[in-house]
């Protein structure tokens, strides 16, 4: 409307310089070169000169107004495509929430096409890739949406996990160091900074970080399991100095570890295992059964067992499971571990004896009726010796003695102060019996802590 009316007014005005130029007949010269002059009435001049100016101003209206209008119809086209990728993306998101993540793809994928630089697709598009295995597609996804938004700390988070997945894990703790620089000391990214250190043993590391999250705000449940991860982690530093042989700094770790938990058995032997690699085993079996008497962990029994009958001295470690079992006649585990050790002893009568007493019929103690078979044997007994071992080998379930992890049922004849599946310190238990388990509840704990 506006061009039309402007463009009326160029009309009327050239109208009306005719008109004045025939009543003002006067002249006016105007030169164009040196050579190349021109005779125009004066009152069109002025007034042509007012025409050229309204001229531009038409054409300057008219060039606003086909931006406006182009402008207007960009803008309505985004509209739509917006509208359009938010509906989509809701339907990506209740498709991978229902666990249709072949769908969910194809949807991210809708989105990407429509607006290749929307960092949510692209921060959800390579997550589901990374739990698909694509792993190398989830860093080439996740690193466009970082150029996007750098300072996305859930875009960098995925990232760090990507290369951790791809066994990348020095370039992922090299990220997470980034983000702890441009975040501070945020929790998130310390619990992953940590684990990443963990998985490298660079255990001062995970030390420094563990000490930072500890002065966070935990809540008491959370404080409670950030004290054993820094347990754990002093036990470990110690085990490094005590393989290089920096025994005076092990020590420190170790009794660190004991300090912040005075039941964190690892420490106790790691202690005890200094002790006697400076020939200093009186030492190591005095600290070893005072743990027994705080603790009354049956694995300080096994380590003083193994000590004391390698010094030749049996009735001390005979008296210490009779002084155990005294304080505590109920349990099975002791009475089944000092008839093992008459056993171990050749103190055939004593064995039989003890482990007669306990129930024959247990089928959750495989290594009962090993033991008894053999002890049969001994006496002469055949038959008696034939049936155990029948019980034993007719037992669906299979254990190994004597060590266990409670919280993801892993067995094992070898003792460690961290358990292999679950990567829980401190967790491992001494016992013979048996429990329920399944290869379906391994699976489910199978995950580090």
């Amino acid at each position: 409307m506006r061009l039309i009316v402007l463009s009326l007014g160029f009309v009327l005005l050239t109208a009306g310089v005719g008109w004045l130029a025939y009543f003002n007949p006067g002249q006016a010269t105007l030169r164009l070169s040196p050579e190349v002059y021109l005779d125009i009435p004066t009152v069109a001049l002025v007034l042509l000169s007012m025409a050229f100016g309204g001229l531009l101003a038409i054409l300057g209206a008219g060039f606003a107004e086909i931006r406006h209008l182009f402008r207007g119809w960009r803008q309505s086209k985004l509209k739509k495509r917006d509208d359009r990728v938010r509906e989509l993306l809701g339907l990506a998101i209740n498709a991978k929430t229902a666990k249709r993540f072949e769908d969910a793809i194809g949807l991210f994928q809708k989105i990407l096409l429509l607006n290749p630089n929307h960092a949510a697709a692209l921060l959800r598009l390579g997550n589901l890739y990374r739990a698909q295995g694509n792993v190398s597609e989830a860093i080439r996804l996740h690193r466009k949406a970082r150029n996007l938004e750098e300072a996305n700390l859930e875009i960098l988070l995925a990232l760090a996990k990507d290369l951790e997945e791809a066994k990348r894990l020095d370039e992922a703790v090299q990220l997470l160091q980034e983000m702890r620089r441009l975040e501070g000391n945020n929790l998130t990214v310390l619990l992953r900074l940590r684990e990443m250190f963990v998985k490298l043993a660079r255990w001062e590391e995970a030390h420094d970080v563990q000490e930072k999250i500890l002065q966070g705000a935990l809540r008491p449940e959370e404080l409670k399991n950030e004290q054993s991860w820094l347990e754990g982690i002093k036990y470990e530093i110690g085990r490094q100095l005590l393989e290089k042989g920096e025994r005076d700094r092990a020590r420190r770790y170790f009794r660190g570890a004991i300090k912040l938990n005075r039941n964190f058995i690892p420490g106790y032997i790691g202690l005890g295992e200094i002790s006697a690699e400076e020939g200093k085993i009186k030492d190591a079996g005095e600290l070893w059964e005072k743990a027994f008497e705080m603790t009354s962990n049956i694995i300080l029994l096994h380590r003083l067992e193994d000590l004391y009958l390698e010094l030749d001295h049996p009735a001390k470690i005979i008296h210490l499971y009779q002084e155990a079992i005294r304080r505590d006649p109920e349990n099975l585990v002791l009475r089944f571990y000092i008839g093992k050790l008459y056993y171990r002893l050749e103190m055939v009568d004593e064995a039989f004896e003890v482990l007669t007493a306990l129930d024959p019929g247990d089928d959750k103690m495989p290594d009962l009726h090993k033991l008894l078979g053999n002890l049969h044997l001994r006496r002469g007994d055949t038959e008696a010796a034939v049936e155990e071992f029948k019980k034993a080998l007719n037992l669906k379930k299979r254990v190994l003695v004597p060590y266990y992890c409670p919280h993801c049922d892993y067995h094992t004849a070898q003792w460690s102060g961290r358990c292999p599946r679950c990567g829980r310190w401190n967790s491992f238990e001494a016992s013979p019996i048996m429990g329920e388990w399944t290869s379906s509840r391994i699976v489910a704990r199978a995950e580090p802590v």
